[in-house]
């Protein structure tokens, strides 16, 4: 919890103020049992007066003054009370509204920070549990934040306060009243840790929960192609069972806390009026100062009773911030060592690089070494899981090389700023994903200013342009949630045109016309060829593209390069390259039969 001390430095004004705030509204608070304590001493004065006037004029009079002092007394408890409210709503407009702009800070906090983060963190987190750390977690510490504090600080002013007034009038008769609170003291001690371990395992539970939610949500048509919505709906009611259990469990603890601490303010009432007539009887206090007291103990009610809430909110709030600290304690393995940005021309060479995959321990790529000359063109094929798609994200340093140097322009990529190198290298990978928006914006998503005009020129460059202009609402139209109102082949060629509105130096394919047909796929080369003439361009496929002129052409297998050379060269030397491009030729010519 020492990680939000920040925060309350910086609403530094906010806290002070409201401890102000809340310290003036007790103090009007407190003062109301003592106006009504000479309110009754006088009316039990004047009874005798009352008494002795008996059968005169005069005790009509009596009677008079004390309605006109009742009145007075009345008047001023409402004026007290008023104040009072006062004064708690601005405890409450600096307070929470202090708890709010922290929820607000955090929350984009660790959004920046998962943003940081680099690809390995993200494969091996569930995007649940992310999700549940940056809104439930974060919600349970605002609670903290705000209302604990809040009544906290409450607690401790009006304690301090009707402890003192009460042992102004009576220590002896203060004593009594206060024994019994030392009990809910150690009730709450015991109470808490268990309060505190029942919590996490909910947090737990609840992010495990959400993880299930956007899984299935995520693969609705796989569960539905094989008809298990039964069984998945079955796991998850299990699951929702677990965490219905746990949460009545937590329930339970609490609910033992209002029960007790009534029963404690119960006994100090009973504890007041016993000692307090034996007091008046002895002519210590007045009759006034019990009911004085009285309302003193019923004063401390909901103080007392929120000590136990409050002691569930900090355990809560306590699971919830250690597992939000779990991943602000993950440092970035991809760090930006350079502040200076520079401009690329687009020459691209790899020395000797290797790389295991940090999560799972697989070997991406073994030594392999090439290089690229800005506006030159080369195609990197291979079989599933030679290493192809692994040099596209060691160029965009989604990962860190092991061993060797990956140079652009002759520098180290770690060398590079990172956002400016990202910005410069127009990435299409392999998984594409479109966001939940219209489709103009997924395709001006590397440039925000983009036009509509221009997203036309650059829809009709990737061949997508037609499409577009039959959806519905054109390039209004809004794609879903991971694009899934458009199909593959769609959502690849916007994938392309997002890339190219960027006009950068590089472009990086990766195997990104796998979902369309031959002809799309020849309309897309041509219009590409026109595009890459003057950019440096790597084309990740397992096909190989007739129309495309590559400068060169490297064979990858288990991470390492089998063959390099020209499309010629490689046919001649009969690996491979050439058994792939057989197949292709073959394949062509049967579907044209």
């Amino acid at each position: 919890m020492q990680y939000l001390n920040k925060f309350f430095v910086k609403y530094k004004w906010h806290l002070l103020l409201g401890i102000v705030f809340v310290a003036c509204s007790n103090y009007f608070r407190v003062l109301q049992p003592q106006a009504i304590r000479q309110a009754l001493d006088l009316v039990y004065e004047n009874i005798n007066s009352y008494k002795l006037y008996d059968g005169f004029a005069a005790q009509q009079a009596v009677i008079d003054s004390i309605g006109k002092s009742l009145l007075y007394f009345g008047a001023l408890v409402l004026i007290l009370a008023i104040i009072m409210g006062i004064f708690m709503y601005f405890m409450r407009q600096t307070i929470i509204v202090m708890s709010r702009l922290i929820e607000y800070d955090m929350r984009k906090e660790i959004y920046d920070h998962y943003q940081a983060l680099d690809l390995s963190f993200f494969k091996k987190s569930m995007t649940g549990d992310l999700m549940a750390r940056v809104t439930e977690d974060v919600s349970k510490v605002r609670m903290y934040l705000g209302p604990a504090v809040l009544y906290g600080i409450n607690l401790t002013t009006l304690f301090v306060m009707v402890i003192y007034s009460m042992f102004s009038v009576s220590p002896e008769l203060s004593w009594y009243c206060l024994a019994p609170l030392p009990i809910l003291s150690l009730s709450i001690y015991f109470v808490s840790s268990i309060i505190h371990k029942k919590s996490e395992i909910i947090q737990r539970q609840l992010a495990k929960l959400n993880s299930i939610s956007q899984e299935v949500f995520n693969g609705i048509r796989v569960v539905k192609s094989y008809t298990h919505e039964g069984y998945m709906a079955k796991y998850f009611g299990g699951e929702c069972d677990d965490f219905k259990d746990k949460s009545m469990k937590l329930a339970g603890v609490n609910a033992l806390f209002f029960p007790l601490m009534l029963l404690i303010i119960g006994a100090s009432t009973i504890l007041t009026i016993y000692f307090g007539g034996v007091q008046v009887y002895k002519g210590n206090i007045t009759p006034g100062n019990i009911a004085e007291f009285v309302i003193y103990v019923n004063m401390l009610t909901w103080p007392v009773t929120a000590i136990g809430w409050i002691a569930s909110i900090i355990q809560q709030a306590e699971a919830s911030q250690q597992r939000i600290n779990e991943f602000l304690d993950v440092e970035p393995l991809i760090k930006n060592e350079r502040e200076e940005q520079l401009k690329v021309a687009g020459r691209v060479e790899f020395e000797d690089v290797s790389f295991v995959y940090p999560d799972t321990g697989i070997v991406g790529l073994d030594g392999v070494s090439f290089q690229v000359e800005p506006g030159k063109k080369l195609a990197i094929v291979g079989r599933t899981g030679s290493g192809k798609t692994t040099i596209a994200e060691l160029l965009v340093r989604m990962y860190d090389v092991k061993s060797g140097r990956i140079l652009i322009d002759g520098i180290d990529v770690r060398a590079h700023n990172l956002q400016s190198l990202r910005r410069q290298i127009g990435y299409v990978p392999q998984d594409v994903f479109l966001f939940s928006t219209t489709v103009e914006k997924n395709i001006g998503f590397g440039r925000q200013d983009i036009t509509r005009a221009e997203a036309e020129e650059y829809a009709a460059r990737a061949a997508v342009h037609s499409d577009i202009a039959s959806l519905p609402e054109q390039y209004e139209t809004m794609v879903g949630e991971r694009g899934v109102t458009l199909s593959g082949g769609q959502k690849q060629r916007i994938s392309i045109a997002r890339a190219f509105v960027k006009e950068p130096p590089i472009i990086v394919m990766d195997d990104s016309l796998s979902a369309v047909d031959t002809d799309t796929e020849n309309t897309i080369v041509r219009s590409l060829e026109a595009d890459i003439a003057l950019k440096t361009t790597i084309v990740i496929t397992h096909r190989i593209y007739g129309l495309l002129k590559f400068d060169n052409i490297i064979v990858l297998d288990e991470g390492k390069i089998i063959e390099q050379g020209t499309h010629e060269e490689l046919l001649e030397h009969q690996g491979y390259y050439a058994e792939m491009f057989e197949r292709q030729r073959v394949s062509e010519v049967a579907d044209e039969v």
